[in-house]
């Protein structure tokens, strides 16, 4: 009898934990890996036992090391980088898909707005020339980054932005490929 290979796993960052629909969110993208042959990692809250008793800086503790070990675990990551409570992504999937590219393991994001991030910005909060072909905030006068990118540069040079989140694991799965982690189905 043969063995099957160990199947490719995929991180789900992003603030949908923070979301009423979460179970049907992660149902959803779980159901998607499974058809590409692949295997969910949903973010974990720290396998705290109901009544746990611990401070708030040991709950946030124990959360922060099951994502770190998700993510060290994952061979890539699906990264849900929609504008979460202002115009920029969630700050903590901002992170985990930082940490991920440091560990070189391939980032897919979604859920990235259409346009880009300096006409969001400008949407947003006043903005004026900064006479030197780029916009600052009127106020302010801080820089707005502009270079035609959807995210701040950091983000869109680091992972391949795709229009869903099936899309997004459409493509990992397609790298998977790639490197041999996963036969064509």
């Amino acid at each position: 009898m043969r063995e099957q290979p160990a199947r490719p796993h995929v991180y789900l960052a992003g603030p949908d934990v923070f979301f009423p629909e979460r179970a049907e969110i992660f149902k959803a993208l779980k159901a998607h890996c499974e058809q590409l042959g692949m295997v969910a990692l949903v973010p974990s809250d720290g396998g705290l036992p109901d009544g746990f008793g611990g401070t708030e800086d040991e709950i946030a503790q124990r959360i922060y090391d099951a994502n770190i070990e998700l993510i060290q675990r994952a061979d890539g990551i699906a990264a849900n980088l929609v504008n979460f409570r202002g115009t920029e992504p969630d700050s903590g999937t901002v992170y985990e898909v930082g940490f991920a590219v440091a560990l070189k393991k391939p980032v897919v994001a979604y859920g990235v707005p259409a346009g880009t991030y300096a006409s969001r910005v400008a949407a947003t909060l006043p903005c004026e020339s900064d006479g030197r072909g780029g916009q600052c905030e009127t106020a302010t006068k801080v820089h707005v980054e502009g270079l035609g990118q959807r995210l701040n540069l950091m983000l869109s040079r680091s992972a391949e932005i795709a229009p869903s989140a099936r899309a997004a694991l459409d493509r990992i799965a397609s790298h998977f490929q790639q490197v041999g982690l996963l036969q064509a189905q």
